[in-house]
């Protein structure tokens, strides 16, 4: 019983041998060196830089020249205009939805805006705005009320609007 007890005892230290060898080698290790997210070369924009470019969209629309405006959108954009059922999908069709609506001298006055910057290359604008708007037959100015969301894409340096989607405003009930 001695000799069993011993035995036991024996291979019991050299457990605690072993496992103390494996604990000093861990430790002496050099530790794992975990992945990083990968930065972005950019700096992010600021709230403001994006909010600028609802200007730079409403001084294009005062040039009334369509193709001006479309350049501010990106080849494969989405528009769902304010004054038509019609979905844009491409540049031609956001020139014949620009063509119409500049006829109006409409002028973006912003209400309520909310910017959301999702990393350096890409942000929402949302909100309310009115456009004043003039009709070209009678000359006789109206408002319209609308909400709003742009999504920009930096894209080759220059951002672009690649979603629009603008609405009349409800009334509230």
């Amino acid at each position: 019983m001695q000799r069993h007890i011993r035995t036991r005892a024996a291979i019991v230290a050299a457990a605690l041998v072993a496992a103390g060898a494996v604990t000093v080698g861990v430790s002496q290790a050099e530790p794992v060196k975990q992945a990083k997210p990968a930065k972005s070369k950019a700096a992010a924009p600021t709230k403001a830089e994006i909010a600028g470019l609802f200007d730079e969209w409403n001084a294009a629309l005062q040039t009334r020249d369509p193709e001006k405006v479309a350049d501010l959108y990106a080849p494969d954009a989405v528009l769902l205009p304010t004054l038509s059922p019609e979905v844009r999908t491409d540049r031609a069709g956001i020139v014949d939805y620009m063509e119409h609506f500049l006829a109006k001298k409409p002028k973006g006055e912003m209400v309520k805006q909310v910017v959301n910057v999702l990393d350096s290359n890409s942000a929402i604008d949302a909100g309310l705005y009115d456009f004043h708007l003039t009709n070209p037959d009678t000359g006789e100015k109206t408002t319209a009320k609308a909400r709003f969301t742009f999504e920009y894409e930096k894209r080759g340096g220059k951002w672009l609007i690649v979603n629009h989607h603008s609405s009349a405003l409800p009334v509230a009930s």
